[in-house]
């Protein structure tokens, strides 16, 4: 038996692999049938991950939107919406943010210890801060989830998380949904930056599925052994 959480990476990105455009405005990437999708496959996991600039720039809530979603997982013995978690380097994190302010679930910061108290003054009547090393160490962060009872984990970006999941090998299924249009500027922020990625041209990962929704395009990848194994698929 594993000792870290099963991971699926979810992103959406444009023809060119960008994720956001150079400006402030949010960049929507998906439809209405597709939030849908990614609402039902957050409803089938025990918490959500995004990096701090994530919380930052899109100011995310990651709720479970669906209320019947929400009250199956209630009859489950769950919270209505998984777990919040984020990554931080020098904790530049507002208290008062969605993330934070929104759903009555657990929320945790893990912190590169030089900032570790600082965050905990700052966040810590909002948040429970944890000391993830110098620099976080997302190997032992997904150890210690699994200490804490996550057995699937959602990661949901950005570009610098799904980078760091990925060339750490401790991603086990990637959806990659494709926008019909381009950013075309590379001010932008991409799916992921350089890296040594344990996917290449002697590795190739495996297609496990392709699904027009709408007029976007869900790519789904397996990208370890345990993909589909104990139920851990699209449930």
């Amino acid at each position: 038996m594993s000792d870290r959480p099963y991971v699926l990476l979810s992103c959406s990105m444009s023809i060119d692999g960008y994720l956001d455009a150079a400006s402030d405005e949010r960049l929507l990437l998906s439809n209405d049938a597709d939030f849908d999708r990614v609402d039902e496959v957050r409803a089938s996991c025990d918490a959500i991950l995004v990096g701090a600039r994530t919380v930052r720039r899109d100011n995310p809530r990651l709720m479970v939107r669906d209320q019947a979603r929400r009250d199956a997982r209630v009859a489950r013995g769950l919270p209505p919406s998984p777990m919040k978690i984020t990554v931080t380097a020098q904790a530049m994190l507002d208290p008062a943010a969605a993330f934070f302010a929104t759903g009555d679930v657990e929320k945790l910061v893990y912190c590169a210890s030089r900032r570790v108290e600082h965050a905990r003054r700052k966040l810590g009547e909002v948040a429970t801060v944890v000391d993830g090393g110098e620099p976080v160490d997302l190997n032992w962060v997904t150890k210690d989830l699994h200490t804490r009872g996550v057995s699937r984990l959602m990661v949901e970006g950005g570009g610098t998380i799904h980078t760091q999941f990925l060339t750490a090998d401790l991603a086990d299924e990637l959806h990659l949904v494709v926008a019909p249009f381009f950013v075309g500027d590379s001010r932008a922020s991409r799916f992921v930056g350089d890296g040594h990625f344990p996917w290449r041209p002697g590795r190739r990962a495996e297609l496990a599925e392709v699904r027009q929704i709408g007029d976007v395009v869900l790519l789904r990848y397996a990208l370890s052994p345990r993909f589909g194994s104990a139920d851990q698929g699209d449930r």
